[in-house]
């Protein structure tokens, strides 16, 4: 079972809005992102939030055992990332699907594609390529969860997928969505209009 964590903690500072409220294909992203974790191999699914988290709790019915609230979110997305895990249920899970909010344009198809492979290949870190970029989402084993909660909020957790570089998979993409950081008014018109 793998846990999904969306990353919506951010200030949204350069979209001037909650990213996690915009609308792309009739939905907001984090409308969209919460249904890529309707998989059977996903059991658990955590948004954290920080910035702007009352705005986006007030616009969208989310189910509060899915809500973590980061205080730290100023501190970047590694506090984000450390907040989730140790919000997971003691049970454990084999890993995290790690969703950025400002990547909403991937599919279910990729999300299957990214878990087929995770569970198939036994490594423990699985990341999407478009034309030799890496993107998101990325898989990450439990196994590298004591590293990434151990890990200086400064280096982020690529410095983890860096530690590990026999570990990683990298799955090869049609999907340019996987590279399209959506963090900017320009940028979200631009990828609206060609669509």
């Amino acid at each position: 079972m793998l846990a999904a964590i969306i990353l919506s903690g951010g200030e949204s500072r350069r979209m001037g809005s909650p990213k996690a409220l915009l609308e792309v294909r009739g939905r907001s992203f984090l409308e969209h992102l919460l249904g890529l974790a309707h998989h059977p191999k996903i059991g658990v699914t955590r948004v954290v939030l920080g910035a702007g988290s009352d705005a986006i709790l007030a616009e969208l019915e989310l189910d509060p055992a899915t809500v973590v609230v980061n205080p730290e979110w100023q501190r970047g997305q590694l506090s984000s990332i450390q907040a989730a895990i140790r919000s997971l249920p003691e049970s454990g899970t084999d890993g995290m699907l790690l969703c950025l909010i400002d990547h909403p344009l991937i599919t279910a198809a990729l999300v299957d594609d990214l878990i087929d492979k995770f569970y198939a290949s036994h490594k423990q870190i699985v990341v999407p390529v478009y034309k030799e970029r890496r993107g998101h989402p990325v898989i990450f084993s439990a196994k590298l969860y004591a590293e990434l909660l151990a890990s200086p909020l400064e280096t982020g957790a690529r410095a983890v997928v860096w530690n590990h570089p026999k570990e990683v998979l990298e799955v090869s993409t049609e999907e340019e969505g996987v590279i399209l950081n959506l963090n900017d008014p320009e940028t979200f018109r631009h990828v609206l209009s060609g669509r």
